[in-house]
């Protein structure tokens, strides 16, 4: 590591460090809105988890981890959670369409 990346770095944890000790305000904050939750967004569609599980493609075991924090989902699965909470009802139609068996109610 150069010389400059040190001092970002030393000088960074400075700052978290007066964060801590409330001497410094944080320069943004990060909340984690109830609407990312996938437990939320499963049963705002009515569905079990193994329907949802199979209509997202994940074992039940993965749709679990999701909903109790132990992991995030990454990628489509991330994409298509995102397209259920913005457009329900396109969701809902996909859902219907591709797979009628698990149509949420």
């Amino acid at each position: 590591m150069n010389k400059k990346n040190f001092d970002l770095l030393l000088e960074s944890m400075r700052e978290g460090a007066q964060i801590l000790r409330g001497k410094r305000a944080p320069s943004r904050r990060f909340t984690i809105d109830k609407k990312e939750d996938v437990q939320f967004v499963r049963q705002t569609f009515h569905a079990s988890q193994d329907a949802f599980a199979k209509f997202m493609g994940v074992s039940v075991s993965t749709l679990r981890n999701w909903e109790q924090g132990r992991r995030r989902p990454t990628g489509a699965a991330r994409v298509l959670l995102t397209i259920a909470l913005r457009q329900p009802e396109l969701f809902r139609a996909t859902v219907q369409e591709d797979c009628p068996e698990l149509a949420f109610q």
